[in-house]
């Protein structure tokens, strides 16, 4: 659905745009397919070349087919136009309409092969959109000896969008037979789901990181399809996402005012702020931290609790910068905070590669998706500090161990705990970076304060276990939340709540976090 860099909305299009560059050449006949959308660039449209158009049947409705091409960077990209389907501005636009859409791109693709003459050994499918392929292959092309050697890879970049609408609606759409809806292959609870599909049938499925694919099995990760990844666990594995050095190179980047290198990064970093506070009309304030964030603004990406911490943040002295759209209410969360704070806040909603690449030069720290898998994320940020020494500095509330697990052992420079200060951030990332530039060895340990916020308080008499005293009412010892737990885990956003048993007072149903419950005292 995209493809950098003619279309992206976000990670999805980087991988496909950066991944058949990266295939050897020689070896490998690598081609790309994707929908012509009317907001691809007219610099790109202009350059595309008409190689065949036919009709298709898309269940009982006869379609065109009007398949265009061109080359860049020594790969041949196809692009599958249809005036009804790819118009508008954006890629995407509802899930009723996209079912559709994506319906007639996925049969389009395998019709379009013939007409070609192009038989792949491979067809790598991502997400929903295309997750009708593999079904397709199975249900209408099995039999042909054209496609029926033809090899599937199903990749999960985002569990959560499924692609699910009703049944019958789907059968109308496709002309797939009854027999495809049973609850072994498309049916998830009364309905029909598109990505369920194409993890039943493709030979292989990957995902972004070894973690992610093994808690995906998962019922807390599986968004609903963990007893399939399950059923698929020999045919599932986790490839890391890398990064592509020739587009994120600020030695060389083309859209970035003041390229600079390791050596040079404290200049260059200092004028690439300048320009990013110009370009974003905020004002200029070299004493003012700079917090980027490009990502689609989703609840899925962390921004329910992001929200409660925009009030605190905004008294410090920063300015964010935030590129991308998204779920409503985290895209007027922060046009909100921009007429509020219109002196500190800059909201761009429509993503381009020009701002993404100011904000990135720009701006003193990026936050990081909160929800992202652990591995896969930092795996990117190890990357990214390989080529142009991006100090990479972990805030966190979590104990000790924890820590290590997740930050010091998989390459981030320094970590602070809870609570934590911008001031005391943009001195660590500035010492981080000056040592770096004198090529100074790394401490094997950040020098760090231990602060501990409890999720859970208790009351009541646990007796003593050093003298062997009983408690005197052991049926009053209670735990609870604590005030912490209460304003930022489980707060009215990110959870559900019902009445107490005695009808008092609210307690939580879900628990949008794990922790272990472990006695301090009393046994």
């Amino acid at each position: 659905a995209e493809c950098a860099p003619f279309v992206k909305t976000g990670g999805l299009g980087e991988v496909v745009g950066s991944l058949p560059k990266q295939l050897n050449h020689k070896k490998y006949d690598v081609r790309v397919v994707l929908p012509d959308y009317h907001c691809i660039d007219a610099k790109w449209r202009e350059q595309m070349e008409t190689l065949v158009t036919f009709p298709m049947y898309l269940g009982w409705r006869m379609q065109t087919v009007t398949v265009k091409t061109l080359k860049y960077e020594g790969i041949v990209y196809y692009f599958i136009e249809n005036n009804f389907y790819f118009c508008g501005d954006s890629p995407y636009y509802d899930m009723w309409v996209d079912i559709e859409k994506f319906s007639y791109f996925s049969k389009a693709v395998l019709e379009m092969l013939s007409y070609l003459e192009f038989e792949p050994d491979i067809i790598h499918c991502h997400d929903w959109q295309s997750s009708l392929v593999p079904v397709f292959l199975k249900a209408f092309y099995c039999a042909d000896p054209f496609y029926r050697n033809i090899k599937t890879v199903m990749t999960i970049h985002n569990l959560k969008f499924q692609g699910i609408t009703e049944i019958d609606r789907l059968k109308d759409i496709t002309g797939l037979p009854d027999d495809m809806f049973t609850y072994d292959k498309l049916e998830y609870n009364n309905s029909a789901n598109l990505l369920k599909g194409g993890l039943v049938f493709a030979d292989k499925i990957t995902t972004v990181s070894k973690t992610y694919a093994e808690e995906i099995k998962q019922p807390e990760y599986g968004e609903g399809l963990d007893s399939v990844l399950q059923h698929r666990s020999a045919d599932l594995c986790g490839i890391v996402n890398g990064i592509d050095y020739d587009i994120y190179n600020p030695s060389t980047d083309e859209y970035i005012p003041c390229h600079y290198d390791e050596k040079t990064f404290d200049k260059g970093k200092k004028k690439n702020k300048a320009a990013l506070q110009a370009k974003a009309g905020l004002p200029k304030k070299r004493t003012a931290f700079t917090l980027g964030i490009v990502s689609r603004l989703t609840e899925q990406k962390g921004f329910a609790l992001f929200s409660y911490m925009m009030e605190r943040l905004m008294k410090q002295p920063v300015q964010l910068y935030v590129l991308g759209d998204g779920e409503e209410e985290y895209r007027n969360m922060f046009l909100s905070y921009q007429e509020q704070y219109p002196d500190k806040v800059y909201v761009q909603l429509n993503y381009t590669d020009e701002m993404a690449k100011y904000i990135y030069a720009g701006c003193d720290a990026i936050l990081m998706d909160l929800m992202m898998p652990v591995m896969d994320g930092w795996e990117v940020c190890r990357k990214l500090r390989a080529k142009d020494n991006t100090p990479i500095i972990m805030l966190t509330a979590k104990g000790e161990d924890m820590d290590k697990i997740l930050g010091l052992e998989y390459g981030a420079d320094d970590y602070i705990t809870k609570p934590f200060n911008i001031l005391e951030v943009k001195a660590r990332i500035k010492a981080i970076m000056r040592r770096a530039a004198r090529q100074e060895p790394k401490e094997e340990k950040a020098k760090v304060v231990q602060v501990k916020d409890l999720l859970i308080d208790c009351q009541g008499n646990w007796g003593n276990i050093l003298t062997g005293d009983e408690a005197s009412a052991g049926r009053y010892i209670e735990a609870r939340l604590s005030k912490f737990a209460s304003e930022v885990v489980f707060n009215k956003k990110t959870t559900e709540w019902m009445l107490s048993y005695d009808g008092r007072k609210e307690e939580p149903v879900t628990l949008p976090i794990k922790f272990p419950l472990l006695l301090a005292q009393g046994s």
